[in-house]
């Protein structure tokens, strides 16, 4: 495999890259002088994959909702006992998640990394489903889905996601129903295996300690070859508008929780510009050192442990979205809207643009001390077509008219709140 070393500049770092002849994508970042090491073996494959197209196939299917994380839980189990007891013996600290877009599997380790690693990239590639595992994980992940389904936190998002959305599958759990897994058979999970765990789909990121010779003797060792196959996702068409600007439930909780936020067109690729443009708005405009957020708290419409903003996007969605608790969601939800109209008209203070421009490089380069932030965020960022430097980069020279051009563009109009109240 040829590896490219891919430099930092001023942000002092470098990582190695290249494609394994097996498809895989690699990548691999020396950290010489972190106690800790990090590896990720993931699939581009989420819970918004129900409807595909092969490249071999003439057209696409659909799937029953919740086979992404059906996989992820049964992956760890093998004929010759769980990937876990195997971890144990090497001391490793292991888990995975299943997310939207990507199934991720991962461990921290501080010695017998190659152990460990042998560990990773053989279950992954080894899957064992019979009648019987199946019956009994639906179980298991069917007392999952109830338990979410009792979550405030949870229920919020969700409800928020349903209401902004009329038909793309990021509307549904991400375990999808009881109902929807109760159709998985292991007919289901092994052709969705092989579809989407073909490593040109896949990724390897590796962060800390290692010896990079090594660890490529290691991938030819145990990378099996597959057929270089594509998968096309298909989602339904999704209007401009949101399904519903408001939705409410009641649960037990002490203060009532909101969601709220804008809906952007998902369609068109974000660059590392974009996103660092959507990133530093956000800190202009709900930071805890923005004007906006301390009004909010001096008036007692929020509290500061549990507001948050992010930039919540992917393949065919996006949303700049608000959340927290508040005795009067609405009049937070107003606050916001005022907020980003004023902005609009009167623009950015300069000096409030590159305090958060500058706060947020400072918190990104701070990331690349921990292998965890890193190796995750390479992984983030490359599934989404983006690379970690040049977002950094993006962020170094990001202006203001850069930011006025993203608020510019954020339909105000189609908004949700969603709310968890209390009985």
């Amino acid at each position: 495999m040829e590896l490219q070393k891919i430099t930092g500049g001023s942000v002092g770092d470098f990582y190695y890259t290249g494609t394994h002849p097996s498809g895989l994508r690699v990548f691999l970042y020396p950290k010489e002088k972190s106690s800790t090491t990090y590896a990720i073996f993931s699939t581009k494959y989420g819970s918004i994959d129900s409807c595909f197209q092969r490249s071999d196939e003439p057209a696409p299917e659909t799937v029953p909702e919740g086979i992404a994380h059906y996989l992820e839980h049964k992956l760890f189990e093998s004929e010759d006992g769980d990937a876990f007891q195997r971890y144990a013996e090497t001391g490793a600290s292991a888990n995975a998640y299943t997310s939207f877009e990507n199934t991720s599997y991962l461990f921290s380790c501080t010695d017998r990394l190659y152990d460990s690693l042998e560990i990773l990239l053989d279950f992954v590639q080894s899957p064992y489903f019979t009648e019987e595992t199946v019956r009994k994980e639906q179980g298991i992940i069917g007392q999952e889905i109830k338990m979410y389904d009792d979550d405030p936190q949870w229920r919020v998002m969700f409800n928020y996601l349903r209401a902004m959305y009329h038909a793309h599958p990021i509307r549904q759990d991400i375990a999808g129903t009881v109902e929807s897994i109760a159709k998985i058979t292991p007919d289901h999970l092994y052709r969705c295996y092989r579809t989407f765990y073909n490593l040109h789909n896949m990724a390897f990121v590796l962060a800390g300690s290692f010896d990079v010779d090594r660890v490529c003797q290691l991938l030819d060792q145990m990378l099996k070859p597959c057929d270089p196959v594509t998968v096309r996702r298909v989602f339904p068409d999704e209007p401009a508008s949101v399904a519903q600007p408001r939705v409410e439930e009641a649960l037990s909780v002490a203060l009532p929780l909101f969601q709220f936020g804008y809906k952007l067109p998902g369609t068109a690729p974000r660059g590392e510009k974009d996103l660092a443009a959507a990133e530093v708005l956000l800190e202009v405009l709900a930071s805890e050192a923005s004007p906006l957020f301390r009004r909010l708290l001096d008036s007692g419409l929020v509290n500061e442990s549990s507001f948050a903003s992010e930039f919540f996007e992917g393949e065919g969605y996006a949303t700049l979205m608000f959340g927290g608790e508040s005795n009067d969601p609405e009049a937070v939800a107003a606050a916001i809207t005022e907020e980003l109209l004023r902005l609009r008209q009167e623009g950015i203070d300069p000096a409030a643009f590159e305090r958060s421009r500058r706060s947020l490089y400072g918190q990104n380069l701070a990331a690349l001390n921990s292998t965890a932030s890193i190796a995750n965020a390479i992984l983030s960022l490359t599934f989404k077509g983006r690379e970690l430097f040049s977002y950094i980069h993006a962020l170094a020279g990001i202006t203001v008219a850069d930011v006025e051009q993203f608020l510019a563009g954020l339909p105000l109009e189609q908004q949700v709140l969603s709310i968890v109240k209390t009985l």
